[in-house]
C-alpha cells in the first residue's frame, strides 16, 4: 500500500514538474495534455486520474507556484531577523525577485489570471502570499507602526503594487535593472505606509 501511494505521488509530482515548465515556457493554450503526459513519461489516462482536465491540472500548477513563491516569501522574512517591519520589506522584495522569474511571472501574472478568471485567481493568491501580507502588515497595524488604515485596503495595495511591477519588471528590455527600479518605487510606497513613532 505504501508503495502504492508513493509511486502515485511520483506520478503526480512528474506531471507537474512537466506541465509547470512547459506551461512556463509556452502558454497555457499551446500546450496539449498529451505533450505534458509525454513528457511526464506517464499515461494521459494517468494524467486524468491525478488531476481530473486540463483545467484542474493548470489549477495545480498555479496553486504549486503560488506555494514556492510564498515559501521563499516566508525564508527571506525569517532571515531579516525579529523586526517586523524588516520582515515585510524583505519579504516584499523577495515577492518581487521570486515573481519576476519568466517561468513564474508566465504562470501566475498572465497565464492564471486569463484561465481560470479574477475571482478564481484572488481566491488562490490568498492562500498563499497574500495571506502571508496581511499578516505582516496586521502585525505592524496592531503594533501602532503603519498608518491607520484598513489592514485589507492595505494588504490589497501593496500585493497590487507587487503584482504589476513583477509584471512590468518581467517584461522590459533588462529584466535585472527593471527589478532594481521597482523594488525602489516599492520601497517609496513602503516608507509612505510606515509611522515614524
Amino acid at each position: 500500500m505504501r508503495t502504492t501511494k508513493a509511486q502515485s505521488e511520483a506520478t503526480a509530482a512528474a506531471v507537474l514538474d512537466a506541465a509547470q515548465r512547459l506551461y512556463g515556457e509556452r502558454g497555457y493554450a499551446d500546450v496539449a495534455l498529451e505533450e505534458i503526459a509525454r513528457t511526464a513519461g506517464v499515461t494521459r489516462g494517468a494524467l486524468y486520474h491525478h488531476f481530473g482536465s486540463r483545467e484542474g491540472l493548470f489549477t495545480a500548477v498555479v496553486e504549486r507556484v503560488q506555494q514556492q513563491v510564498a515559501e521563499r516569501v516566508q525564508q527571506a522574512a525569517q532571515a531579516a531577523g525579529e523586526d517586523a517591519w524588516e520582515q515585510l520589506v524583505a519579504g516584499c522584495r523577495a515577492f518581487l525577485l521570486a515573481s519576476t522569474a519568466q517561468q513564474v511571472r508566465r504562470v501566475l501574472l498572465v497565464e492564471a489570471p486569463a484561465v481560470l478568471g479574477w475571482a478564481r485567481w484572488r481566491e488562490l493568491d490568498a492562500r498563499h502570499s497574500r495571506r502571508l501580507l496581511h499578516e505582516g502588515v496586521q502585525e505592524l497595524q496592531n503594533a501602532g507602526r503603519l498608518h491607520d488604515a484598513q489592514a485589507g485596503a492595505v494588504t490589497a495595495v501593496l500585493s497590487g503594487a507587487m503584482d504589476e511591477a513583477a509584471s512590468w519588471a518581467a517584461n522590459g528590455p533588462d529584466p535585472a535593472a527593471a527589478v532594481d527600479q521597482a523594488w525602489q518605487a516599492l520601497q517609496v510606497v513602503l516608507e509612505a505606509l510606515r509611522t515614524t513613532h
